[in-house]
């Protein structure tokens, strides 16, 4: 039987050999490298890697080629292994490294496709709740409305993109829809969330995202609409929650009376 902190240090010599280079290895390294069938598993290992992350960003793909995505995600993986057996769950922040990815810096828009792609993933692993029915802010009398608080369902998500129509290049990409490079390049935001039993998604404009960051701050329905009000002052702050609330955007209201 090995005992429990030589196993824990095998373990961690065992996960650095996995991506260390032969000129990184120590000693210590170079042993673990030299076992038997390691050099199969270390493959097996970066190949289940890859593939996640292929699996997990099917509009980045489809957008940079198999061939340059799984490239970019065998450097990723070097520094990255999955933290959860969970692969669905790997490459978390694989947007922040494309951002910082040489290779990428002709595809600024790559990093906020790669997000989207990543609140599918969120939306659609989310715990399931209960959508707040818009009827449920209806029995509010006037002066109660504005000090409710709504808070934003497990599964929704929402991004502003100031420099770049991210969600049109996403939506296209993610589906199998044509796509013939025909945008109006200017600002966007996203809208994600799953009240049912599949992940759905709508562009959202930007006084949607603040009311909604808000929203998920704590803030009043007052302070939603004086910050959606702020950034857009011709918003229609009746339809726009009308639209939420049919969405299935909400799982809780605090009347906060």
């Amino acid at each position: 039987m090995i005992a429990s902190g030589t196993l824990a240090r095998f373990q961690d010599d065992f996960a650095q050999a996995l991506l260390a280079t032969d000129a990184a290895a120590s000693p210590a390294l170079a042993a673990v490298k030299a076992q038997p069938a390691f050099a199969i598993y270390r493959n097996t290992v970066m190949k289940g890697c890859i593939d996640a992350l292929q699996a997990n960003y099917p509009a980045v793909t489809r957008l940079v080629g198999d061939e340059w995505l799984r490239a970019a995600a065998a450097v990723y993986a070097r520094d990255a292994l999955p933290a959860r057996p969970m692969l669905l769950e790997y490459g978390a922040d694989f947007a922040d490294f494309l951002a910082q990815f040489n290779p990428a810096a002709e595809l600024p828009y790559l990093p906020g496709v790669a997000r989207l792609d990543r609140f599918w993933t969120e939306a659609h692993a989310a715990a399931s709740e209960d959508t707040l029915a818009p009827a449920a802010v209806t029995p509010l009398a006037s002066g109660n409305f504005f000090r409710a608080r709504l808070q934003p369902h497990a599964a929704t998500r929402w991004a502003w993109f100031a420099d770049a129509p991210i969600y049109t290049i996403w939506s296209r990409n993610r589906s199998d829809a044509v796509f013939d490079g025909d945008i109006e390049w200017q600002p966007e935001g996203a809208l994600l969330t799953r009240p049912g039993d599949s992940v759905q998604w709508c562009a959202l404009d930007r006084a949607g995202c603040v009311f909604l960051d808000t929203c998920a701050a704590g803030g009043t329905l007052a302070d939603a609409a004086q910050a959606a009000l702020a950034v857009q002052p011709d918003a229609d702050l009746g339809r726009l929650m009308a639209r939420l609330l049919e969405a299935g955007v909400f799982s809780r209201l605090d009347p906060n009376t």
